[in-house]
């Protein structure tokens, strides 16, 4: 029988009622693919239940990572007492037309040209927040092409607002032995300013966290 997920939205609870396209049956790579189609379907309450599946597997990997850091209070304080934080979610350029037009074509955010990415944002209650990518060029050497080739649709990166990227950075690298990417914080989406992180977790894999700060981002 062909799997169906209902979804019972009762306050801030997501719960599963019958069979679900989410359950353990299907290994974590399914379940994220199932996930990812869903943010396409005609059916809000599917759309919203995908978003929260997609946001909450990004973001535990992260967490887990980086909760170390909130035990720097000066560090902690650039993120303010509930940090904002984005699941980035890349897709191949079809997977993205179809997940824009089932979501009302939210704007396309104001990439810098020298950059691989073209992206929208998606946002959902509970503050589940995504940021929908692509590349540019398919065929191309851009991260997100590269990432593309190489992994697949899935989650690549999980965003933090931040107040400062340029102190976080100097918090991270001093007192947690942990480098950029870049060594200058540089310009990204929608005139923020951005740098990247690729923190080992303890299964052996990595999670690329960006933190990005915006004109009265916290």
């Amino acid at each position: 029988m062909k799997l169906r997920a209902i979804w019972l939205l009762a306050g801030e609870a997501l719960r599963f009622a019958g069979p679900s396209r989410y359950n353990s049956v299907l290994s974590m790579s399914s379940l994220l693919s199932a996930a990812i189609t869903d943010l396409s379907s005609g059916d809000a309450v599917m759309r919203a239940a995908a978003a929260t599946e997609i946001y909450r597997r990004g973001r535990a990997p992260a967490d887990r990572t980086v909760y170390r850091w909130w035990n720097n209070l000066e560090f902690a304080a650039l993120f303010g007492a509930n940090p904002v934080v984005t699941v980035g979610l890349a897709v191949r350029p079809t997977t993205f037309a179809l997940i824009r037009e089932a979501n009302g074509a939210p704007p396309l955010s104001r990439v810098p040209p020298d950059q691989d990415a073209v992206e929208f944002e998606l946002h959902f209650q509970n503050d589940v927040a995504l940021d929908v990518l692509t590349t540019r060029d398919p065929e191309g050497q851009g991260a997100i092409a590269k990432y593309l080739a190489k992994f697949g649709e899935g989650v690549q990166q999980v965003e933090f607002r931040c107040a400062n990227v340029d102190r976080a950075t100097q918090i991270l690298k001093e007192e947690f032995k942990i480098s950029p990417i870049y060594p200058q914080t540089r310009p990204g989406a929608d005139h923020t300013r951005v740098n990247f992180f690729l923190v080992p977790l303890p299964n052996g894999s990595k999670v690329l966290v960006e933190l990005y700060e915006r004109s009265g981002s916290v």
